[in-house]
C-alpha cells in the first residue's frame, strides 16, 4: 500500500511539474532504489520517501567506493595474516634468494608520501572550513523558513484571540438572535483558524528539530572524522619516516578505515549538494508560480488560502456593524476600515478627518459614563453605566485588536510573507549554500583520493620493510660463515708462505 501511495504521489507530482515547470522535473528525475531502481519523477517533495531515496542515491559512487575500499583492506589483511602464520617455511626459503635494498629504494616513496600528506592536510582544511560555512548557511535558510511558519501561526493565533474576545463581549451583552448568530460564527471561525495555526506550528517544530538534528549529526561526524584523519596522517608520515614498524602498521589500518569514511562522507555531501540545489530550484519555481504545491510541506500556502473566505466574512461583518452604528449616531462618525462590497478591502489609512477609530470609542464615551456602579450616582450629562462602559470598551478593544491583525492576515492568505521569505533565501543564501556544498564534497573527493595514494604508498613501504627485516634475519648467519671461511683461507695462506 505504501508503494502504491508513493507511486500515486509521483504521478501527481509529475503532472503538476509538467504544467508548471519542466526544468524542475528534469532536475529530480533520478534512480530510486526503493522502487526497483526505476526513475523517480515526483519532483521536489520532502514528505515523499521516494524523493529522499532517489536524491540520497546520487552519492552512490562515494558509498560504493568506500565499501569496496574497506573490503579490499579486509581481504589484503586476511592474506597477510595467512602468509604470516601459515607459510613461514616457504617464506624462509624464498628470503635467502633476495638481496638487500639500497637507500634509493626508500627515498622516492617517502618523498611521494610527504607530498600526498601535504595534499591531504590541505584538503582537510578545505573540508573543515567548507563544512562550517555550509552548516551556517543551511541553518540560516532553515531559520528563515521556520520563522516564517512561526510568524504565520502567530498571526493566526492573534486573529483567533481577538475573535474570541469579541465573542465573549457579545455573550456578556444583551442576547439576541443576531448576537447568537455572530457568536456562533466567531466560534466556528476561530476554531478553524486555530486548527490551521496549530498544524503549521506543529509542522514547523517537527521540521526544525529533524533538519537541525541531521545537520548536527553530519557536522559532528565530519569534524571528528577529519580531525582524527588529520592526526593519523601526520603520525603515519612520522612513523613511516622513522621506520617504526609496529606503529606504522597500526596507523595504516586506522587510515584505511578513515579513507573509507571519507569516501562515504563524499557521497553524503554530494547528496546534500543535490538537495540544496533542488530546494533553490523549488523556491525559484514558487516565485514564478505560488500555486505550485512542491513546497506545501514547508509552508502550506494552499491551507492559508482557505482562510481567505473567512477573512472576507469577518471584513463584511465589521463593515456592516460600523455602518449600523453610524446610522444611529449623528454627533460623531466611526471610521469604517473596510471598503464596500464585494471586495471589503482593509484600508485603515483612508479614514476621513471627521471620523474616529473604533479603538478610540472608550475615550469619547468616558466623560459620559457614570462615576458610580449604577445610574443613581450619575452626574448631569452622564447616562452610561460603568458596566455598559466596560462591556463596550472590551468589545471595541477586541475589534481594534482584530483590525490590527488584519494586515498580517491579508499578507498571510495571499502568501506574501512566504514569498518574501523565499525571495530573501534566493537573493542572499542560495548561491553561497550551493557553493559551500560543492566546496565540501569537492574537497572531500580530493582528500579521499589523496588518502588512497598515501595509504597505498605506506602499505607497500611497510611490506617492503617487513621483507627486508625478514631477509636481514636469515642472511646474516650465512654472511658470518663466509667471513669465517675467508679468514681461515687467509690464515692458511700466510702459514704456507711462512713455511716456504
Amino acid at each position: 500500500m505504501a508503494k502504491e501511495r508513493g507511486g500515486g504521489g509521483s504521478m501527481k507530482g509529475t503532472n503538476l511539474l509538467e504544467t508548471n515547470n519542466d526544468s524542475l522535473s528534469d532536475d529530480t528525475v533520478r534512480v530510486d532504489p526503493l522502487d526497483h531502481f526505476k526513475k523517480y519523477r515526483g519532483g521536489y517533495d520532502i514528505t515523499n520517501k521516494h524523493y529522499w531515496s532517489s536524491t540520497a542515491f546520487t552519492g552512490v559512487y562515494g558509498y560504493v567506493i568506500g565499501v569496496l575500499w574497506l573490503l579490499a583492506g579486509i581481504i589484503y589483511g586476511s592474506i597477510l595474516l595467512a602468509n604470516t602464520y601459515c607459510c613461514k617455511t616457504r617464506k624462509k626459503g624464498n628470503l635467502k634468494k633476495k638481496l638487500p635494498c639500497h637507500k634509493q629504494c626508500y627515498f622516492w616513496p617517502i618523498l611521494l608520501a610527504i607530498l600526498f600528506t601535504v595534499l591531504a592536510i590541505t584538503a582537510s582544511g578545505l573540508v573543515l572550513g567548507g563544512n562550517v560555512k555550509f552548516r551556517s548557511r543551511a541553518r540560516t535558510v532553515v531559520d528563515i523558513i521556520i520563522d516564517t511558519a512561526d510568524g504565520a501561526s502567530g498571526t493566526l493565533f492573534n486573529t483567533t484571540g481577538a475573535m474570541k474576545e469579541i465573542r465573549d463581549s457579545i455573550a456578556e451583552s444583551n442576547v439576541s438572535a443576531e448576537a447568537e448568530q455572530a457568536s456562533s460564527f466567531l466560534t466556528s471561525t476561530s476554531e478553524k483558524l486555530d486548527d490551521q495555526a496549530a498544524d503549521i506550528d506543529r509542522h514547523a517544530r517537527k521540521n526544525r528539530r529533524l533538519i537541525m538534528k541531521v545537520l548536527k549529526i553530519v557536522y559532528i561526524i565530519t569534524i571528528v572524522t577529519i580531525s582524527l584523519n588529520l592526526a593519523a596522517v601526520i603520525s603515519l608520515s612520522v612513523c613511516g619516516t622513522l621506520r617504526l614498524r609496529r606503529a606504522l602498521n597500526l596507523l595504516i589500518v586506522l587510515c584505511w578505515i578513515l579513507t573509507a569514511l571519507c569516501w562515504v562522507l563524499f557521497g553524503v555531501y554530494f547528496f546534500l549538494g543535490k538537495f540544496a540545489g533542488d530546494t533553490c530550484t523549488a523556491l525559484e519555481n514558487f516565485q514564478e508560480n505560488p500555486n505550485n504545491n512542491s513546497l506545501s510541506s514547508i509552508l502550506p500556502c494552499d491551507e492559508l488560502l482557505k482562510a481567505k473566505p473567512v477573512l472576507t466574512d469577518v471584513s463584511e461583518g465589521i463593515y456592516n456593524i460600523v455602518n449600523q452604528v453610524n446610522e444611529n449616531i449623528s454627533v460623531v462618525q466611526l471610521c469604517n476600515p473596510f471598503s464596500g462590497p464585494p471586495e471589503y478591502q482593509y484600508q485603515a489609512d483612508n479614514c476621513p478627518a471627521n471620523t474616529i477609530q473604533i479603538g478610540d470609542i472608550p475615550k469619547i464615551l468616558e466623560p459620559l459614563t457614570c462615576s458610580g456602579t449604577s445610574n443613581a450616582t450619575c452626574s448631569a450629562g452622564q447616562f452610561i453605566t460603568i458596566d455598559d462602559f466596560r462591556i463596550l470598551g472590551d468589545f471595541t478593544s477586541s475589534i481594534q485588536n482584530l483590525l490590527n491583525a488584519f494586515p498580517g492576515m491579508e499578507s498571510l492568505v495571499e502568501c506574501q510573507s512566504v514569498s518574501n521569505a523565499f525571495s530573501e533565501i534566493l537573493t542572499h543564501h542560495c548561491k553561497p549554500l550551493k557553493k559551500y556544498a560543492r566546496m565540501v564534497w569537492g574537497s572531500m573527493l580530493f582528500l579521499s583520493l589523496s588518502m588512497v595514494f598515501l595509504v597505498l604508498i605506506w602499505t607497500v613501504q611497510a611490506h617492503h620493510e617487513q621483507e627486508n627485516h625478514s631477509l636481514d634475519g636469515s642472511v646474516k648467519p650465512h654472511s658470518s660463515a663466509v667471513k669465517e671461511v675467508e679468514s681461515a683461507e687467509i690464515k692458511v695462506a700466510k702459514d704456507s708462505s711462512n713455511y716456504a
